[in-house]
């Protein structure tokens, strides 16, 4: 099984197995696509990456349907003390009105245990499904993701979430880095600003696929029809 993407069929390595294979689901908090959060208090268009949380919804209600198919959803936060927040950060948070750690409609800014910081209802964690906890951008920094991808022998993954630019990117390159083969999802992604949404995709394009692959999620829930 392989997926329609650009500027590769995906994978680049043959069929795609769901025993080696995680969906993951990165940052879809109250902070960053709902009222009251971090995105909103930044004075950002909501609706810029709402606009991913329908079609992971679909993808998710598939892929949960296959044995062996890894979910790894992401969350960014600081913890309350905020000992995990670099200074730099902070104040640039606060440069735009929305400082990490400040009282806002869904609680801390960005704090581990507020209300802003869990994921959206619409796109809750199911039993048995992992949960990364972060304090960067990255899902990779700081976090055991790597270790549970290497323990459970997955070798692919396909990235959805918010922001495309940023939390998606960064999490993109660093696993083309450690060698996974990678796959974002174009309507299952988003950023606070349009234009930086395709260029970050097109940045995955370059050099024939630099950190992977770009493809959506009807090309996926095709190619997981031959399941």
């Amino acid at each position: 099984m392989q997926i329609a993407a650009s500027p590769y069929t995906w994978p680049y390595d043959g069929a795609m197995d769901p025993a080696k294979t995680a969906l993951m689901v990165i940052d879809m908090q109250t902070d960053f696509c709902g009222k009251g959060g971090y995105v909103e208090r930044m004075g950002y268009d909501l609706s810029l990456t709402a606009r991913a949380i329908e079609p992971i919804g679909r993808l998710l209600a598939r892929v949960r349907e296959i044995d062996g198919f890894t979910v790894i959803h992401t969350r960014e936060g600081h913890k309350p003390d905020l000992s995990d927040l670099p200074a730099n950060k902070r104040w640039r948070s606060r440069q735009i009105g929305a400082e990490i750690g400040s009282e806002g409609p869904a609680g801390r800014i960005l704090v581990r245990g507020e209300r802003g910081w869990q994921i959206i209802d619409d796109l809750a964690p199911a039993p048995g499904e992992y949960i990364i906890d972060k304090p960067g951008k990255g899902s990779f920094y700081a976090t055991d993701l790597d270790l549970i991808l290497k323990n459970k022998g997955i070798t692919h993954l396909i990235l959805t979430g918010i922001t495309t630019d940023v939390c998606v990117h960064t999490t993109m390159r660093e696993a083309n880095d450690r060698g996974y083969e990678c796959l974002i999802l174009e309507d299952c992604t988003g950023a606070t600003d349009h234009a930086n949404h395709l260029a970050a995709l097109n940045m995955v394009k370059m050099q024939g696929g630099v950190f992977g692959s770009v493809s959506d999620s009807e090309a996926v829930l095709k190619a997981l029809e031959q399941l």
